[in-house]
C-alpha cells in the first residue's frame, strides 16, 4: 500500500522527533546518575567526567564525516544507520559494570548520536522546503528535543528511585526500534549528487586536536600544567589543528567549507552555537551534584530542581522562531546568549546567599529561556544560509563547533570546580596542597561525601564540605556568565557588520 505524501511527511517528522527525543534524554538523564556510577562501579572524578566527554569528542570525531557521508550515500541511509547503531550502544551502556567499558560504550554511542542529530537537521531541512513550514518544523523539533532535555533529569532520578541507573541506558533500546520503524515508512532518501570523497586527513587531525585538548585540560592539574607532558598534549593539539586548517584548505572537497565564513549569518550563528557551550550545556553535567550535595536534595527532588534549567526549553523555541521572523537573527540570537549570561549571575548571586535556592531556581529558569530563544534560530540560521546540497556540511559544522567546545568546557568546569573546592579547603584547613587533598576534593566534585576518612582533618566533614562545594561551583558560574557574555557580544559585532542588515531578517 503506498503511503501519501502529507502521510510520509508526518511519519518522516515523527521519526526525526522522536531521535531528537532520545538525544534529549540521553544528554540530561545520565547527570542525575552519575554519583550512583560513581559509587556502584568505584569510578573516579576524571572519570566521570570521561564517561561525558568521551560522548561529545566521539560526536566530534565523525560529525563532518557524517555529513559528506550522508550528502553522498543518503541522508535517510546515515540516519537509519545511527539509530541502530544508537540502540546497540545504550544496550551496552546500561549492561555494563565497568567503568572503563561504560566509558568506550559512551564513545561509539556519541559517535551513532552525531549520525542521528547530523541527518535529523539535513532531513528536516530537504523535506521541508518552504520556510514557513522549515520555520515550523523546526520550531517542533527543538519543542520535542526541550521536552527530552526538560524531562529527562526527573526521568533519570525518577529511573534510580524506582528501579536502577541501567534502565537510564536501557530505554533507548526500545525508542531505537520504533524509530527505526517510522524512519523506514517516511523519510525521503535526499543526497547531494555533488558530494566527493571523505576527507579523511580532515578527520584525524580534528580528532587528534579536541582529544588532546581534552584531555590536557582533565590531566593538566595532576601533571602540573606547565610540565614536559602537559605541554606536549597542548602541543600536538594546536599542531592538529593547524593541520587541520591546512588539510581543509588543500582539499577539493574539504569538511567545512571556508568560503561559509564569508557569511555573517552563518559565522555568527556560529559563534551563537558556541555560546550556548560555554555555558549552559557543560554547567548541566555539574548541576544535579549542586542540588545534591550543595542544597541537600534528594534524588527525585534533584531531578524536580533541575526542570527548572532544562523545562523553558520546551515552551520558548516556538516565541523564538516568531521573534525570529518580526525582528533578526543576529538580535534574537546575541539576546539569547545576554540572558543564559544574567541566569548564572543570578546563580552566583544565590550561591552567595544564606539562603541560595532563592534565586539559583530563577537564575536556572532564566538560563533555560535564553537557551530556548538561542538553540533553534541558531540552527535554522545556519542551515539557512547555504544551499540545500550543502546543508551537511552547515550542520556538520554547526555541530562541530558545539561539540568541540561542549568537551572543552565540560574538561574545564570540572577542572575549576575542583580547584575551587581546594582553594576553599587549603584557605580554611590552612593546609598545603597534597594528593589525598585533591583526591578529597575530587571525591567532592562527583558528589561522594560520604567517606570523609580519606581525609584526615574532621573539619573537612559537614558544613565544611558544603561550604568547598559551594565556592568551587561559584567560581564555575562566574566562567559561564563571562564568557556566554562575551561570546554574545562577538555575535552581535559579527551579525551587524553584514552588508545590508535586512539580510538578517528571519531565517532568509
Amino acid at each position: 500500500m503506498s503511503v501519501t505524501p502529507l502521510r510520509q511527511g508526518t511519519l518522516a517528522f515523527a521519526a526525526v522527533c522522536l531521535s531528537a527525543l532520545m538525544l534529549g534524554l540521553e544528554i540530561s538523564s545520565v547527570p542525575p546518575i552519575l554519583s550512583t556510577i560513581e559509587r556502584v562501579m568505584g569510578a573516579s572524578f576524571r572519570q566521570l567526567q570521561w564517561v561525558m566527554a568521551s560522548y561529545t569528542i566521539a560526536m566530534t570525531t565523525i560529525l563532518m564525516a557524517v555529513g559528506t557521508l550522508a550528502d553522498r550515500y543518503g541522508r535517510k541511509r546515515m540516519f537509519t544507520i545511527g539509530i541502530v547503531a544508537f540502540g546497540i550502544t545504550s544496550l551496552v551502556c546500561g549492561l555494563t559494570g565497568s567503568a572503563a567499558v561504560l566509558i568506550v560504550a559512551r564513545f561509539f554511542q556519541g559517535m551513532s548520536a552525531a549520525m542521528m542529530l547530523i541527518c535529523q537537521i539535513a532531513i528536516l531541512s530537504t523535506q521541508f522546503r518552504d520556510g514557513r513550514e522549515r520555520g515550523n518544523a523546526f520550531a517542533w523539533w527543538g519543542i520535542v528535543f526541550g521536552a527530552g532535555l526538560g524531562f529527562g533529569p526527573i526521568i533519570g532520578g525518577a529511573i534510580l528511585a524506582w528501579s536502577s541507573w541501567e534502565w537510564v541506558f536501557l530505554v533507548h533500546g526500545v525508542l531505537a526500534v520504533i524509530t527505526y520503524c517510522l524512519t523506514r515508512a517516511g523519510v525521503q532518501e535526499s543526497r547531494d549528487p555533488q558530494a566527493g570523497k571523505l576527507d579523511l586527513a580532515g578527520i584525524a587531525t580534528l580528532s587528534l586536536a579536541v582529544f588532546c585538548l581534552v584531555l590536557f585540560v582533565t590531566q593538566g592539574p595532576v601533571l602540573g600544567f606547565t610540565s614536559l607532558p602537559a605541554l606536549g598534549i597542548i602541543a600536538l593539539s594546536f599542531a592538529s589543528f593547524v593541520g587541520f586548517i591546512i588539510a581543509e584548505k588543500t582539499s577539493r572537497r574539504p569538511m567545512i567549507d571556508f568560503s561559509a565564513f564569508k557569511s555573517r549569518n552563518f559565522s555568527g550563528a556560529l559563534l551563537g552555537s558556541m555560546g550556548m557551550n560555554f555555558s549552559f550545556w557543560p554547567f548541566i553535567i555539574y548541576l544535579p551534584i549542586y542540588f545534591h550535595v550543595g542544597l541537600g536534595y534528594d534524588s527525585v527532588h534533584t531531578g524536580l530542581a533541575l526542570l527548572a534549567y532544562t523545562l523553558p526549553t520546551l515552551f520558548v523555541p516556538l516565541a523564538a522562531e516568531r521573534l525570529s521572523r518580526r525582528y533578526q537573527s543576529g538580535i534574537v540570537i546575541p539576546l539569547g546568549l545576554s540572558i543564559i549570561g544574567l541566569g548564572f549571575v543570578l546563580m552566583k548571586i544565590g550561591s552567595l546567599s544564606t539562603q541560595p535556592g532563592s534565586l539559583i531556581l530563577p537564575g536556572c529558569v532564566l538560563a533555560g529561556i535564553g537557551l530556548g530563544l538561542t538553540n533553534t534560530t541558531v540552527t535554522n540560521t545556519i542551515t539557512a544560509s547555504v544551499s540545500a546540497e550543502r546543508v551537511g556540511m552547515a550542520s556538520g559544522a554547526d555541530t562541530s563547533a558545539r561539540m568541540i567546545s561542549l568537551a572543552f568546557n565540560i574538561a574545564l568546569m570540572g577542572c575549576l570546580l575542583v580547584e575551587g573546592i581546594i582553594a576553599h579547603l587549603r584557605k580554611t584547613l590552612n593546609v598545603a596542597e597534597s594528593d589525598g587533598l585533591r583526591l578529597f576534593a575530587e571525591k567532592i566534585a562527583a558528589g561522594d561525601v560520604t567517606n570523609a576518612a580519606l581525609f584526615s582533618h574532621a573539619a573537612a566533614t559537614g558544613d565544611g564540605i558544603n561550604a568547598a562545594l559551594v565556592s568551587g561551583f561559584g567560581n564555575v558560574m562566574t566562567y559561564g556568565a563571562i564568557s556566554v557574555f562575551l561570546l554574545a557580544a562577538s555575535s552581535y559585532l559579527v551579525f551587524s557588520a553584514e552588508p545590508g542588515r535586512r539580510q538578517c531578517k528571519g531565517y532568509l
